[in-house]
């Protein structure tokens, strides 16, 4: 029964911080336009994400390169 003397002053304080930090949280606009992201996740492109390609390089640079390192596999695998 002496628990409750330490309990209940706990709860309640944690209650009123859960509250402090909720409404810091509505004044500060966390939940303004919330459904501004779930709209921005559907209207994202379709473009996969990777290495960029650029465009004064060209497709031959890279094309070189792989032939560069499989050459480079053979020579090892080779020996």
């Amino acid at each position: 029964m002496d628990i409750l003397y330490l309990l209940v002053p706990m709860s309640v304080f944690a209650m009123l911080a859960i509250l402090g930090v909720f409404a810091w949280a509505l004044r500060a606009g966390q939940f303004d336009e919330i459904d501004v992201v779930g709209e921005q996740i559907l209207a994202a492109s379709d473009a996969v994400p990777g290495p960029s390609v650029d465009p004064g390089q060209g497709l031959a640079a890279d094309a070189a390169e792989e032939s560069s390192c499989t050459s480079r596999h053979r020579h090892r695998s080779s020996s």
